[in-house]
């Protein structure tokens, strides 16, 4: 008998309980992909009354991201209350799927032997993305709720540096011996019940736990049991160092297409393996932090503390001030012209603004590029030549619109000339600083994203100001 498509699961499409899928229906938004504001509101009026049962039948049907979900959606002071009301549905993939900032406010509120106990049902680099955001305390007093072994196993990983390889990667995966058979394999993993239940290859080592090679599962399952390991292993491997940043991993995983990799420490053991369902939440995290640098907003997240929020901001806009003081110096010094011709001080604005948008356009390629590794030593001329052409080209195209429009606008041939020779002049200026100050940030090993904006719009500006009113005052234009 067919089931109505109301009653599956949004998220792991497995067939419900009517009577679940009835509440499932209830709660989202089948068109949104979210949370209806009924049912967020239904589970703060049951948490501010005090009814945990009621809280916990509303919650019960959802998919662990969609609770992760309602937690973001709830007011700080209900979050606490809401994770003792459905403890037994708070599981590693609740907090797995949490903002960072709500986890860690929700991790702070709860009792330290609660955190450990969701400590314990995660995967290590899930459980140590819980508590390694925790102060000193904090983090001590959950692993020493901790059993001994998940205990060592998460201080281990917080002892490699922050967004490397060794914080990300996870301990749980299989490793064998060389000199055993596809049968001997296979008895293995039937015999020891102790075992990781998912993964997607085994990785033969030798008597150092140095990896050798890795098996598919497909290639084991359709192998003739007699076959040695070493025969159908995949000798060919990309090795992640385990001090690598996280960037880098995620560059290694796009480039070479991988769906798994062996994590070696320095003397080449193989100490854990990072997935790519992993590699994924990196990617978007990179992006994402990217894009937000190169406005100033700092981490963008609407969790995130006011006060973090304003610190991370302002500190750019005050920088903006400090370099705007810069292109106002410059118009200031031709205060006499613009008296004389007051089209000038309407027209200046434009041509920075043209110039400014232009190095932005160059700016967020070349970043991209950088972050990538599409840009590099190697290439640099190449680029810069290419971006300086698209200038020309650009600029010759907007400053002749521009040209002839202030020419018919004012009645004022020269007055035309004089922009256009100023824009197409600031749009080169702009790509070649689009190109050449985010590269030489890279080159000090500066994050390019943190200030390129910055001083590129800074270069755009002045250079804008100064070409046009210059030229305006070589060509005649005024005294």
């Amino acid at each position: 008998m067919e089931r109505d498509a109301d009653q599956l699961d949004p998220r792991a499409g497995e067939p419900l309980p009517a009577s679940d899928a009835a509440r499932l229906a209830e709660s989202l938004d089948a068109h949104e992909n979210t949370l209806k504001p009924d049912f967020v509101r239904r589970v703060a009026d049951a948490l501010d009354s005090g009814d945990r049962d009621a809280a916990y039948r509303l919650v019960e049907p959802l998919h662990p991201a969609d609770i992760a979900d309602l937690f973001e959606l709830l007011d700080e002071d209900e979050r606490p209350r809401l994770a003792l009301a459905i403890s037994d549905l708070m599981g590693g993939e609740v907090l797995a799927e949490l903002n960072d900032h709500v986890r860690e406010l929700l991790v702070e509120a709860l009792p330290a032997g609660t955190v450990a106990d969701f400590a314990e049902q995660m995967e290590t680099d899930d459980a140590v993305a819980l508590i390694e955001d925790l102060d000193k305390d904090d983090q001590a007093a959950v692993l020493a709720e901790m059993e001994p072994e998940d205990r060592a196993a998460i201080e281990s990983a917080l002892a490699y540096p922050e967004e490397s390889a060794g914080r990300l990667m996870s301990r749980d995966l299989i490793a064998v011996p060389e000199h055993l058979t596809v049968g001997g394999l296979i008895d293995y993993l039937r015999e020891n019940a102790a075992l990781t239940d998912e993964f997607w290859e085994v990785f033969i080592v030798d008597p150092h736990h140095r990896p050798l090679g890795t098996c598919k599962l497909s290639w084991i399952l359709r192998t003739p049991r007699g076959v040695a390991l070493t025969d159908v292993m995949k000798r060919d491997q990309t090795l992640i160092p385990v001090a690598m940043d996280q960037e880098e991993v995620a560059l290694r995983f796009q480039k070479y297409a991988l769906i798994s990799a062996a994590v070696v420490d320095n003397a080449g053991r193989l100490v854990g393996q990072i997935t790519v369902d992993d590699i994924v939440h990196i990617i978007q995290e990179e992006a994402g932090e990217d894009v937000l640098l190169l406005s100033g907003a700092g981490e963008g997240d609407i969790n995130e503390p006011i006060r973090d929020t304003y610190v991370s901001r302002v500190r750019w806009l005050i920088a903006n001030l400090v370099t705007a003081l810069l292109g106002t110096s410059i118009i200031a010094s031709f205060g006499g012209a613009i008296e004389q011709l007051v089209a000038l001080a309407a027209l200046s604005p434009m041509v920075a603004s043209i110039g400014g948008n232009a190095g932005t356009q160059t700016m967020a390629v070349t970043v991209r590029a950088l972050a990538t590794n599409q840009l590099t030593r190697s290439n640099t001329g190449r680029i810069l030549w290419r971006e300086l052409r698209v200038a020309v080209l650009n600029g010759s195209t907007v400053a002749a619109l521009i040209g002839i429009a202030t020419a018919l606008f004012f009645q004022n041939p020269l007055l035309g000339g004089v922009i256009a020779s100023a824009v197409i002049i600031n749009i080169i200026t702009a790509g070649l600083a689009g190109v050449i100050v985010p590269v030489l940030f890279d080159r000090l090993d500066q994050d390019p994203a943190v200030a390129s904006s910055v001083f590129v719009t800074m270069i755009t500006d002045s250079m804008g100001f100064f070409v046009f009113l210059g030229l305006a005052v070589a060509s005649g234009l005024v005294a």
